[in-house]
């Protein structure tokens, strides 16, 4: 018989779903991480962790940093469904602008129905990826195939690509990215690179980003 998942408190879903996006980023996961990733003191994590070690959600072994389990990982996964469908949803019907949804989402993603998910799914013709290029879990929380992405920062002079997953939340950066076309699925050209960033290309007009910004752009 399956392990029945237990009941979570949003906190401890919101701690779930950072791990788990962090590991997607190849990252051994410190208490440090989740610290800054959560805005909270390093004393709470402490105590949340000891709190998902306990109740089988989370492994935590020296070196090896945090690690969801099996059960842990298929909470993180539904609320990440939950969240980047709900994304889409704001942004395509509801009219919410790229730098609103993340905040919207996150207030929703804990209290929204199997039902309603799934009927937004199928009225949204079941979505693969959010509209910051994010993947959305499948119904069965499987994570669709992507291809292999880098920053755009990393690219050599004359190099075209294409942009496909922002990797920021900060609204300042969403809004500036936006009035300069840098979204998913934008077609772009390094032009120029080197110490302080890189001058991209998109249709006719460029700009310069420093490589604190164009590093949140991945491309293909």
């Amino acid at each position: 018989m399956a392990k029945e998942k237990p009941r979570l408190s949003e906190s401890q879903e919101d701690y779930l779903k950072e791990i788990f996006k962090l590991r997607e980023l190849n990252k051994k996961v410190t208490m440090q991480d989740l610290s800054r990733r959560l805005d909270v003191r390093p004393a709470s994590v402490t105590g949340m962790i000891k709190r998902l070690v306990e109740m089988g959600l989370v492994l935590h072994e020296p070196y090896k940093g945090v690690r969801l389990t099996e059960v842990g990982e298929a909470t993180a996964l539904e609320v990440l469904r939950h969240h980047r469908l709900l994304e889409l949803y704001l942004a395509d019907h509801l009219n919410y602008s790229w730098d609103e949804i993340h905040d919207e989402a996150e207030r929703l993603e804990h209290v929204i129905s199997e039902k309603f998910e799934a009927a937004i799914s199928e009225l949204m013709g079941h979505p693969t990826h959010d509209p910051h290029g994010d993947p959305i879990p499948s119904a069965d929380l499987q994570i669709p195939d992507s291809p292999e992405l880098r920053p755009a920062n990393t690219l050599k002079k004359n190099t075209a690509a294409t942009i496909r997953r922002v990797m920021t939340q900060d609204k300042d950066i969403l809004n500036m990215l936006s009035r300069l076309e840098l979204t998913p699925e934008q077609a772009i050209e390094i032009t120029e690179t080197d110490q302080a960033g890189v001058r991209i290309k998109v249709n006719e007009s460029q700009f310069f980003l420093p490589h604190s910004i164009a590093r949140f752009l991945w491309v293909e």
